[in-house]
């Protein structure tokens, strides 16, 4: 590693220390201890391919075997049939039908290992990675809220080919350590004193693992940390690209990018100098025992006390010798970056799923009536800090009502807990007379549509967003919701009407024309409850037109629950909660609450009034959501 990456960049100045972020707050959810059970976690997705396994260990050790041979077989060769005095073609021969048997063996068991081990490499990685997207699927909402893609991505990608690297060689290390112990075994068998004077070497090499080992493992993980946060800082500037421009940020988002990845560039050194460090040193203890074979074995075959073909094939050993020393050393670099990357892996499968479906669940029918109702609800993300504060009220079947209030008065949390996104610390959510958690969440979500602030388009084509929800809809059912909501007109003018590929999230349509596409979807969802979340708060004015026109059929026979910061879009709302600090502070319809002069006026007023026109002090209140009932 340079000093000049350690101490400063080309331009002379020191690299940026950025605040890591929410680097912390992964450690603390996932830890950074090696764990030693790890093998046995990843042995669960090789389990169903043991017999392929199987084959593959065999056909490891019977191409180790060939490499024990080949060397005896040229010692035997030399010793009966090429050195003076025992000249016997019978028996050169016979060594080279045993060599050529040898090298044929040696190939066929090497073409069944790489391809065996190949395939199931690739199979157990398909495998991990259909479970661990399965269970992201899933995962709590409280544990995504605080973590970033960027840092998921990497343990879905970075960290599962470390494992499919680790899953190639940990089969040749079965073979590595059969040919290290086999090789010593038949050096000590050929000649006891030799052998022994060629093992003198090893202790050097022990002592030097021992130092090695624990630093190796430390580098090894740091590496894996500073790859994901450098990741997640990169998955978070690409997606806001729009408000880093904007704000002409880029030069400082640079900066505090480049410290990431100066971290991460010396981590990556510093394990990458632990990985090579031990290929030079097995190397020169290679040497070094060479050199000791010829200096002593060449004596004593010049004494005439030790045969030619012993010597040489010491010579061959000793190459081979240490050849599994190299490659167990390169291999443990491996394991040690997939014990990282397993740690990782198997840790976001162990994320509990908090929420859950009773053993007992049913499913919610068709058949309900489509009531909403919440008894004394008590919930916060933080259970020490609630946002709603025992609120109780019951929406009818086919009743539309509306929740405002201040930002922060608990609105769309209210919503999340309709389709039990999290579950209350106390009270009841009820849906169709049924507590929601004693509900499969499977048909709550069959049963309710949302409409979000922020509509979430898919790549793929207009018809296939639309019919996200319900993929069993046709093409005529597509059509006439796209029609009863206004965005017909719009998508038949595209390149090519519903078959139009859309961009990441929608981003080739406009912001209006998405929400009616998630309008459209919510329709073609044909679900009891329709929950709209501020969903005509990023919309022009004609596009709110069309939606509220779109709303009257959107609504029939339904269950609505409205936000909307427009109190225009909601007046005609059958009822309407007012919410303020996580409390319901006034229920009614549109004339009850302005009469009533309260919270619902004042904003109502605030809506339609000049600023101007507004006493300073009421102001003041409007703005911060501080009214007073």
């Amino acid at each position: 590693m340079t000093d000049e990456l350690e101490t400063e960049r080309e331009d002379g100045r020191r690299p940026p220390r950025a605040v890591v972020g929410s680097h912390r707050i992964e450690e603390e959810m996932f830890g950074k201890v090696f764990d030693g059970n790890i093998v046995k976690r990843i042995w669960a997705f090789v389990r169903p391919y043991k017999k392929q396994m199987l084959i593959a260990v065999f056909a490891v050790l019977t191409f180790t075997a060939t490499q024990l041979a080949i060397p005896l077989i040229i010692r035997y060769a030399i010793d009966h049939g090429i050195a003076p005095g025992t000249e016997d073609h019978s028996a050169l021969l016979y060594s080279i039908i045993a060599f050529a048997a040898a090298i044929l063996i040696n190939f066929g068991a090497s073409y069944v290992q790489e391809t065996v081990v190949g395939r199931v490499a690739e199979d157990v990685l398909f495998d991990i990675r259909r479970a661990m997207f399965s269970h992201l699927q899933r995962i709590s909402l409280s544990f995504m809220d605080k973590t970033e893609v960027g840092r998921l991505m990497s343990r879905l990608q970075g960290d599962v080919n470390s494992m499919q690297e680790f899953l190639e060689t940990s089969v040749l290390s079965v073979g590595d350590i059969t040919l290290l112990f086999g090789i010593v075994g038949v050096m000590l068998y050929l000649d006891f004193r030799l052998g022994l004077l060629t093992l003198a070497v090893l202790p050097i090499l022990f002592v030097v693992r021992i130092y090695w080992l624990p630093r190796a493992r430390i580098a090894f993980m740091a590496a894996h940390e500073t790859n994901s946060v450098t990741n997640g800082a990169l998955a978070e500037a690409i997606h806001g690209v729009r408000a880093v421009q904007s704000m002409d940020r880029q030069d400082i988002n640079f900066t505090l990018y480049d410290d990431k990845a100066h971290a991460n560039l010396r981590a990556h050194l510093t394990a990458a100098k632990y990985a090579q460090v031990m290929v030079p040193i097995v190397d020169s203890l290679t040497g070094v025992a060479m050199a000791l074979v010829i200096v002593v074995g060449g004596s004593r075959v010049l004494n005439q006390a030790l045969d030619v073909g012993v010597m040489v094939a010491f010579l061959f050993y000793i190459q081979r010798f240490f050849d599994p020393i190299r490659s167990l050393t390169l291999q443990y670099s491996v394991m040690q970056r997939a014990m990282a990357s397993g740690q990782r892996l198997t840790e976001v499968l162990d994320v509990p799923i908090d929420i859950i479906d009773a053993p007992n669940a049913k499913d919610l029918t068709a058949e309900m009536d489509g009531s909403v109702e919440f008894r004394n609800v008590v919930f916060g993300y933080d259970p020490k800090h609630p946002v709603l504060k025992h609120v109780s009220f019951k929406v009818n079947p086919g009743e539309t009502v509306a929740l405002i209030g201040p930002t922060g008065s608990g609105k769309s949390s209210a919503m999340a807990l309709v389709h039990r996104f999290y579950d209350v610390q106390q009270g009841e959510v009820l849906v169709g007379g049924h507590d929601v958690r004693d509900l499969t969440q499977d048909s709550l979500g069959q049963q309710i549509a949302m409409v979000l602030q922020e509509p979430f388009l898919f790549t793929g084509s207009v018809f296939e967003n639309i019919r996200y929800h319900k993929s069993a809809a046709t093409r005529e059912d597509v059509i006439k919701a796209a029609k009863t909501v206004g965005a017909h007109d719009f998508i038949v003018k595209l390149t090519e009407g519903y078959d139009t590929e859309l961009g990441e999230r929608g981003g080739n349509l406009s912001l209006g024309q998405r929400q009616l596409i998630s309008f459209a979807r919510a329709l073609v969802a044909d679900a009891k409850i329709l929950v709209l979340d501020e969903a005509t708060a990023n919309i022009d004015s004609y596009t709110e037109m069309l939606i509220q026109k779109a709303l009257v059929r959107l609504l029939e026979n339904r269950t609505g629950l409205v936000i909307a910061h427009r109190l225009a879009t909601i007046r005609e709302a059958d009822r309407i909660i007012v919410l303020q600090n996580g409390e319901l502070i006034e229920i009614g319809n549109h004339d009850q609450l302005m009469a009533n002069g309260k919270l619902y006026s004042k904003l109502y007023n605030l809506n339609y009034s000049s600023f101007d026109d507004l006493p300073d002090e009421e102001l003041e209140a409007a703005t911060s959501g501080d009214f007073k009932t």
